[in-house]
Parts: C-alpha cells; structure tokens; sequence
C-alpha cells in the first residue's frame, strides 16, 4: 500500500512538471479561435510527443539488438513456447506478431502459442500510458491480465488442438515482413534506430490527435456518449470486433476511450486481446484460409469471454 502510494505520488509530480512545461503552449492555443474540444484535443495529443518518441526510441534499440536474439530463442522452446511467446509479446516491440504469424505458417511454432502471442500483445497501449503519467498505473494490471489469458488458454489450445510442427524445417532463411510504418522487420541500417521512432511518433501523434478530436465532441454531445456506453455485456463484444481490424491505431483508440472514460476496463482488455495487428493479415496470407478463420474466431471468442468475466468482476 505504501509503495503504490509512493508510485502515485511521484507520477503526479511527473505529471505536474509536466504541464508545467506545456502551460506556455496551452496558452496560446486556447487563444486561438477553436472550440473548446478541438483545443483540448490538440494540448492532449502534442503532451504526448515529447514521451512518444523516448519511449519508440528506446523500444527500437531494444528490438534492433535483440529482437533477432527473441524470436530463435522462440522457435527453441518447445512445450515452453506458450510462455515463451506471450512474455515476448507484451514488450511493445514493432511487429512481433506478424512474425510469430509466419513462424506459425511453417508450423514452427504451435497455434496455442499463436494466440498466446495474439492475446498478450500490447501495440501501443503501454506507449500511451506510459505517455500519460496519471494512468501509468495501469499498464502493471492490463500486461498481468493478458498475460494470464494468453498463457491459459494458449496451453488449453494445445491440448485439445494439438499442432504438428515441422521442426526440422529448414528455418536459416530469414521471415522478411512488414511492420507498422512500413517498417521492414529485418534492420538494415542504424539510421532506422532513429528514423523508425520518428516516423512512428508523428504516425501516432496523428491518430491520436484524430480519435481524441472524435472522443471529445461525443463527450460534448451527450446523446452520441449515451450510444458509446455500451454496458458491460455490449461493450466487450464490440470492442473485441474493432480490435480485429488489423492496425496499430485500434489499440490507440481503445487506450484513448480508456482514458477519457468512454469505455469500461473489461472492454479494453476485450479489444486489446483481439488486435493482433498486422499479424492477422499476415495469417490470412501465409497460411491455411480455414485454419486462419478457425484462429480469428477463437481469439474473439476468447477476448470477448475475458473482457465480459473482467466487467462482472470489477
């Protein structure tokens, strides 16, 4: 207790020096002749940048030494894979689920595994919370309870649905995809440690800046917030349908809705469990049409199933 009141405490201080360094700038933009929720869209969105593109930077050295070193170690783990797969999943690396959906193509890891990575990955929830001080103390909760669901049900897969892997394939030649950005998987030069982070920053930036804009003029208007409510049962179903759109700004969105008290914690946990990113068309591409919507559906089900038990609990 007294730690978590200590995290609290130094994290509103950050957030105070915060908007002590943005207070100049929030001036003048409130000046300006916007309405009220076009301004505070645009003060949110630019306090972000500044952690953004730290956080991306620091995120892109790690992936540029090691990403490589994470995903042979992944295709050594056996019956470990699960594991394996969904602890590497939640570090906010670029593209590691469509990786695993590849490995996963020449059966080089098992389905369970798949989905585990699936439902743990993160995207750019812990980014954004980490951007945001104030709510930083969600991130610990969210990639627990993630994890959790990709480990259990990940080994349950395994059990009833047993994959055949082809563990002697030859796996020297490289998975080249594409990440977010258009950000090849496979780093050629160091410049991209810079370069990527950049790009990735104002592509943030850009769909935060959008869905914020949005969020505010429904909060704005009342009967357009009454419709996104939802409830506990509705809202993890469609958050968990929006989470299969195959983009980095759904996890933004949903992180966002969060954030501004839109949408309950059980459905983001819903729709962060079913956005896989690219990976699923990936998936779709790369590997057996019914054996991809077989995986797409389990991962719903399951994302739905969570996000609603989480509601009931909470």
């Amino acid at each position: 207790m007294f730690n978590d009141l200590m995290l609290i405490s130094f994290l509103e201080k950050i957030n105070g020096l915060y908007e002590g360094i943005f207070s100049p700038l929030d001036n003048l933009i409130e000046k300006l002749p916007f309405a009220d929720w076009i301004a505070d869209a645009l003060c949110d969105s630019i306090h972000l940048l500044p952690f953004l593109f730290i956080i991306f930077f620091l995120i892109e050295i790690t992936e540029y030494y090691y990403a490589d070193k994470i995903n042979e170690i992944l295709k050594k783990t056996g019956k470990y894979g699960v594991i394996a797969g969904a602890f590497a999943a939640i570090f906010p690396q670029c593209g590691f689920s469509v990786i695993a959906s590849s490995l996963y193509s020449k059966r080089i890891i098992t389905r369970g595994c798949l989905i585990a990575v699936y439902l743990a990955t993160s995207d750019e929830t812990i980014p954004i919370l980490l951007a945001t001080p104030e709510k930083a103390y969600l991130i610990v909760p969210i990639i627990g309870i993630k994890l959790f669901i990709g480990i259990l049900t990940g080994y349950f897969i395994d059990l009833v649905m047993p994959s055949k892997l082809e563990l002697n394939k030859d796996t020297d030649s490289e998975i080249i995809e594409e990440g977010c950005c258009k950000h090849n998987l496979k780093h050629g030069h160091k410049r991209e440690i810079i370069i990527h982070p950049l790009m990735h920053t104002l592509n943030v930036f850009t769909f935060i800046f959008i869905i914020t804009l949005i969020l505010n003029y429904c909060l704005a208007n009342v009967e357009l917030a009454n419709l996104i409510s939802g409830g506990k049962f509705i809202q993890p179903v469609w958050a968990a349908i929006i989470g299969l759109i195959p983009n980095c700004a759904i996890s933004i969105g949903l992180t966002i809705m969060l954030i501004k008290g839109t949408i309950t914690f059980g459905a983001l946990i819903a729709g962060l469990s079913s956005n896989a990113g690219l990976g699923l068309l990936v998936l779709l591409k790369n590997n057996d049409f019914k054996d991809s919507l077989l995986i797409i559906f389990m991962l719903f089900l399951i994302s739905v199933i969570s996000g609603i038990t989480i509601n009931l609990l909470m």
